[in-house]
């Protein structure tokens, strides 16, 4: 049985977009997963800490056999291969790696909260999101995640990356 799930990448340590295309293509060549969509590559202003480098995320709608709980630690042994280490809240990362949604499911235990708790309030999730799954309902706000992105400030700001 598969399930679809969406994932969040950023990063703004290093060649970020380099990194962002190594976790995907770390993340798709797991046996237990296949990249179904991804969106463009995003400039983001940084939120929290804004003293910083800007942001690159992108989002991918992957197929997985893996349970939440499953993915969500494929995931961190992800960002651990390639070197992550938390040190602070919204502080520089070489990769982030976050489930934003699993089938819509609604989960709260301690390892895991689904949908992402801060999704709604980011425009830099929101934006490639809906590129690759507007019409998705999140399932506690009973909105579309492009109706979600409507609702949103300009600020701060994301930009598409041009394709060179």
């Amino acid at each position: 049985m598969t399930y679809r799930a969406l994932i969040g990448i950023g990063s703004n340590l290093g060649n970020a977009v380099e990194n962002c295309e190594k976790a995907v293509s770390l993340i798709n060549n797991s046996n237990f997963i296949e990249v179904s969509k991804q969106s463009s590559w995003y400039r983001s202003e940084p939120v929290g800490i804004t003293d910083q480098p800007w942001f690159v995320n992108s989002t991918l709608e992957i197929q997985t056999s893996l349970s939440p709980d499953e993915l969500l630690k494929h995931l961190l042994d992800i960002e651990k291969k390639m070197g992550r280490q938390r040190r602070e809240k919204w502080g520089p990362r070489i990769i982030d790696l976050d489930i934003l949604d699993y089938e819509g499911q609604v989960i709260n235990s301690e390892t895991l909260v689904l949908p992402h708790p801060e999704m709604t309030q980011r425009r830099f999730v929101l934006e490639p999101l809906c590129e690759i799954a507007s019409a998705t309902l999140h399932p506690l706000e009973k909105k579309t995640f492009m109706e979600l992105l409507k609702e949103l400030p300009e600020k701060p700001t994301v930009e598409r990356i041009p394709v060179s």
